[in-house]
């Protein structure tokens, strides 16, 4: 039932789901997700829990870890952690970009109030230190670099069947988007001066 939910939100949206649709597309009557969640807030609730927060544990694990290697293995474990989370819930890419990225989304507060404040602070901060240390380029803002990590990770996941039909190439997937981050981390575009 909760798979089921967010089948629906991504196709959706959470504020527009009924518990009649979440019950259609789990198979079962409305009458039983009643019996288990109470109302659609209860199984909001649910699946923030049960599906969400360990998404989001497993993303903070990987920034807090983030702090005492080395800048690289730091970035490249930020990319890693991002694409294998997308390849395991393929619903990630799409319900970020309507839940917490459009606005008005159903999970932009809980990111911006309870997940990340602390942790975005604390990831601008060493790429603050790694720029006073020169080992970080001084041109970058340090605080949108992670937004520039979730723009080189989520963004093309949230786009896969774009990308896949505009260039008509399945193999533009996650391992794509994972090799292709690391790169362009790495090595940049390579621009001749």
């Amino acid at each position: 039932m909760l798979d089921a939910a967010i089948a629906c939100y991504v196709q959706r949206g959470i504020a527009a789901t009924s518990l009649r649709d979440i019950s259609r597309q789990a198979g079962v009557t409305p009458a039983l997700l009643h019996y288990y969640f109470g109302d659609a807030a209860g199984l909001r609730d649910a699946v923030v829990a049960e599906r969400v927060l360990p998404v989001f544990g497993e993303v903070r694990a990987t920034l807090l870890g983030m702090q005492d290697a080395p800048l690289r293995g730091s970035l490249e474990a930020f990319v890693g952690c991002i694409c294998d989370l997308v390849a395991r819930h393929p619903w990630l890419p799409p319900l970020w970009i309507r839940e917490v990225v459009s606005e008005g989304g159903g999970l932009r507060e809980l990111l911006t109030t309870r997940l990340m404040p602390e942790l975005a602070s604390l990831v601008a901060a060493r790429f603050a230190a790694e720029q006073a240390a020169g080992r970080l380029n001084s041109g970058l803002e340090p605080r949108l670099l992670l937004v520039s990590l979730v723009g080189l990770t989520l963004l093309p996941a949230a786009g896969m069947p774009i990308w896949r039909q505009l260039f008509a190439a399945e193999e533009l997937g996650v391992d794509a988007i994972r090799t292709h981050a690391l790169a362009l981390l790495e090595r940049g575009l390579e621009l001749p001066a």
